[in-house]
């Protein structure tokens, strides 16, 4: 076959005017190069580049006016091999402009939403060639550059694969609110082939940039999207730590797939459950998983963790692990919203829309944010806000009013849970300023036995109050009362709840005048024969934690306390 003359541009206004003899040509050509492993194929191959690119622009632009792919390749059915040929000559994507055409060919064939299986084939092709191009070592180009271009293989493929990466990420950082011409086609068409081809390259380093692009692309156009095969490979890679990700790439990928922020919560869930950890690490784990942060920018991301949170609660209220959790959590998001202030207008009411609204922001606000001596009215309202919330729905007949007061009756518990820093100033004040103790052991009460109804959490209280009675006798400076008692209450099925008493116990150990040899004794005792020495380590290593974020007054008289109750413990192990 004769050489073609020097192909014109192509018109904008008109398609392309290519033909079956035109593509033979040029595939012939492809195919007499190979892999330009011989002079006179080389010299052919440099004469011919030019005009190649020529061509090359011609049939984008022709690619880019068909309605299909298949339509496509019903035209030119020698398409694919002529590309995949060019795509595998060194001479060929050496230069910037011939590699940047054949990519651009290839991204113009991927159907966004194929319909037939020549549309399918051609994806899968298409992304084998990219995976290939990009990460593979062919043995001919291998030897093809060392030979003639003296470019080591590794060193070529790694060109290729950046000069790839840069393209595409260029094409990503466009924009349909960027087109001048309303007639362009909207380049949020590419966002989604091109998360595609990205799916061969998730773990290679040179592509963080575009995957960060990719997740961080703001949305702009009803058209864009991500590939969920692009997503669950990124899920899939970074579950497995076969990926890095950077903070806000992380953090824009739980928010693009609830699949990965769904895992990301239960494998957190799952670590807290099988270990044992204390406070202080249970925070860092918290905090450096990224999920509060995350959901502090997203109210989205932080409505589907904490519904995760409030299903496992449901089944199983009195996991300990899993409120402490969910205290935890609440807490690391509480203080990244508040940094985010006031950038960010999303009320409270949109990340709690389940939780009494009366009690919303009288539950959030932490103790140190107000003056210590005010904190007995602040616990009174919520003890008695909480009782009559739970009493009007107890008190409803009928099985679907009942249905709905159970409903009511747990929002306003999980929000107790979540803002557990005011049953933990209960305990306290309980201890440090007894009088009036009706309130603060009702809201102790009801954080431990949320299910029961009013009349028998009145017997629950009627244990609490016992058990905080004794305690005080217990730890009264005068001569104290045996210790025989206060055994049964933390251990006997009818006592008000075996934590409850323990946390009355470690904050009298902590707070009272006894000396702290005396303190030390009764607690030891206690814990040993109950059984739960890691229970009062938990709770004095939550203490100590809330006292040294600043919650509550102090001293060093406390901490030091603190610190010898918690070597006491330690020895008993």
């Amino acid at each position: 076959m004769s050489e073609l003359q020097p192909l014109s541009q192509p018109q904008q206004t008109a398609e392309p005017l290519l033909n079956v003899q035109e593509m033979q040509f040029w595939l012939d050509k492809a195919v007499a190069w190979g892999q330009a492993d011989s002079p006179d194929t080389q010299k052919d191959t440099c004469l011919h580049l030019n005009r190649l690119r020529d061509f090359l622009q011609q049939l984008l632009a022709h690619i880019s006016n068909m309605s299909s792919t298949a339509e496509t390749m019903k035209k030119l059915p020698l398409l694919g091999q002529f590309l995949g040929r060019l795509c595998w000559n060194p001479y060929v994507t050496a230069g910037d402009t011939s590699r940047n055409l054949l990519l651009q060919c290839l991204w113009g064939l991927y159907s966004e939403h194929p319909s037939n299986a020549v549309e399918r084939k051609a994806n899968q092709w298409i992304r084998k060639v990219l995976c290939q191009l990009a990460t593979e070592e062919d043995d001919g180009v291998a030897q093809a550059l060392m030979k003639h271009m003296g470019v080591p293989a590794k060193e070529y493929h790694l060109n290729v694969l950046t000069k790839m990466v840069a393209l595409l990420q260029e094409n990503v950082g466009k924009s349909c609110c960027s087109l001048s011409n309303i007639n362009q086609r909207c380049s949020c068409d590419n966002i989604l082939a091109t998360s595609d081809a990205c799916v061969p390259l998730i773990t290679c380093p040179e592509a963080s940039p575009l995957i960060g692009a990719l997740l961080q692309q703001p949305v702009t156009c009803v058209k864009e999207a991500l590939s969920e095969d692009f997503l669950d490979a990124l899920s899939s890679a970074y579950s497995s730590r076969n990926l890095s990700l950077e903070e806000q790439a992380l953090v824009s990928l739980w928010h693009h797939s609830l699949p990965s922020l769904e895992e990301a919560v239960l494998s957190l869930l799952e670590s807290v459950t099988n270990t044992t950890s204390t406070p202080q690490m249970l925070h860092q784990q918290v905090a450096q998983s990224l999920l509060p942060k995350a959901c502090a920018q997203h109210c989205s991301l932080f409505l589907v963790t904490n519904d995760i949170f409030r299903s496992v609660l449901k089944q199983a209220e009195g996991n300990e692990s899993v409120k402490s959790l969910v205290q935890t959590f609440t807490r690391c998001f509480l203080w990244e919203l508040a940094l985010l202030q006031p950038q960010t207008s999303v009320s409270l009411k949109a990340f709690f829309p389940q939780s009494p609204p009366s009690l919303l922001v009288p539950l959030l606000t932490l103790p140190s944010e107000m003056p210590q001596e005010s904190w007995r009215n602040h616990l009174n309202w919520l003890s008695g806000s909480l009782q009559r919330l739970t009493e009007e729905e107890e008190e409803g007949n009928g099985d679907s009013r009942s249905t709905r007061g159970h409903y009511k009756v747990f929002e306003t518990w999980f929000l107790l849970v979540q803002c557990a820093h005011w049953v933990q100033a209960a305990v306290q004040l309980l201890v440090t300023s007894p009088e009036d103790c009706g309130p603060l052991l009702r809201l102790l009460t009801f954080y431990h036995h949320p299910t029961n109804r009013w009349h028998h959490r009145a017997l629950q209280l009627v244990g609490a109050r016992e058990a905080w009675e004794h305690l005080r006798s217990v730890f009264s400076v005068s001569a104290r009362p045996p210790i025989d008692r206060l055994q049964s209450l933390v251990t006997l099925p009818s006592s008000p709840a075996p934590l409850l008493t323990l946390s009355l116990l470690v904050n009298f150990a902590v707070f009272c005048q006894q000396p702290l040899s005396v303190s030390t004794e009764i607690l030891q005792t206690v814990v040993h024969h109950s059984g739960l020495v890691d229970e009062a380590a938990c709770v004095l290593s939550s203490l100590e934690l809330r006292l040294s974020e600043g919650s509550c007054l102090s001293n060093d008289r406390v901490h030091l306390r603190i610190k010898e109750l918690q070597k006491t413990l330690t020895h008993m192990h």
